[in-house]
């Protein structure tokens, strides 16, 4: 049997919101694996919090363009917000992912481009800057998205600066709909996806594994609920439709209104717009998004440095 850590029971409890017991006694049952613990706890109805996911704790910017038919979001990380404010780390964030976007880049390739103006490249524009506000950086992440015909839409929000901030949605919109109406279209159901965080556009495009994950999940819990066994197919059904209504943006309650699906409110754009219109992707960065950031004794740190 795995030995259990305080610390992987405490990790467990902050993602779930389980007592201290439950979470050990899943981990034990589980050898140590922590989503099936998630899923042990869920099953036995004891997770508060099973999709809460890893703490955000960085700083930084995030940061988009977006030229008609294509945009880009890239992420780029400081230690401390102040820096997120700073004119020169602004530009940086503001170049590079410009830089990226015409030139439809992966990270890698972005960092060898050149800087305009410095006789850098994109990374060792990023070095000296480190070296000018006294603080590391880093590119973390990066991604495009495309329409043939239409128009990709964008939000920020926590906005710091024109196309800065602190989480950037871009949306594809394909559809030869007047682009103004599209983008006006677009930007609302950025804002949707900026509240709401679905994993996918449609149901078919939902992972398998995840769905199949909560089938499992679902069922157990209608057959632990004492309801009679015929009942229990439908049961399930009911709860993967809620479920779906959480997670996939076109079953989504939209946000804005309150009332209509988001499916419902793109069927009613085409009729006003006369035009089909089809939601081809969407990137949601969310800043620091899955890293976690170790606490900081600031009172101990200045000691240790006087000493």
């Amino acid at each position: 049997m795995a030995e259990i850590t305080a610390s992987e029971v405490k990790a467990l409890r902050d993602r779930t919101g389980a007592g201290m017991m439950d979470c050990k006694k899943a981990l034990v049952a589980c050898e140590g694996d922590v989503e099936k613990s998630i899923d042990w706890l869920r099953k036995k109805g004891l997770s508060a919090a099973a999709k809460k996911s890893g703490r955000v704790a960085a700083e930084g910017l995030v940061g988009l363009y977006v030229d008609g038919k294509k945009g880009t979001v890239l992420e780029v990380n400081a230690e401390t917000d102040f820096v997120a404010r700073n004119d020169l780390f602004q530009k940086y964030v503001s170049t590079v992912v410009e830089i990226a976007s015409k030139n439809n880049v992966n990270l890698e390739t972005l960092k060898n481009l050149d800087y305009p103006g410095t006789g850098r490249n994109v990374s060792e524009e990023l070095t000296n800057l480190i070296a000018t506000i006294g603080e590391n950086m880093g590119l973390r992440r990066i991604s495009h998205l495309s329409v043939n015909d239409g128009v990709v839409a964008s939000y920020v929000h926590n906005k710091i600066a024109d196309n800065l901030g602190k989480i950037g949605i871009l949306i594809g919109l394909e559809s030869t709909a007047d682009k103004s109406k599209l983008l006006e279209l677009g930007k609302k159901i950025a804002m949707h996806i900026a509240a709401t965080s679905p994993r996918s556009v449609n149901i078919s495009d939902l992972d398998p594994e995840i769905v199949a994950r909560e089938r499992d999940v679902v069922t157990e819990q209608a057959k632990n609920s004492g309801k009679k066994e015929e009942f229990i197919p439908k049961i399930v059904e009911g709860r993967l439709s809620k479920f779906y209504g959480e997670v996939v943006l076109m079953e989504q309650v939209f946000v804005i209104d309150g009332t209509s699906k988001v499916k419902g409110v793109i069927a009613q754009a085409e009729k006003d717009f006369g035009a089909p219109i089809k939601i081809v992707g969407f990137e949601k960065f969310v800043l620091g998004e899955g890293i976690e950031k170790q606490a900081v004794d600031f009172a101990a740190e200045v000691a240790a440095q006087l000493n």
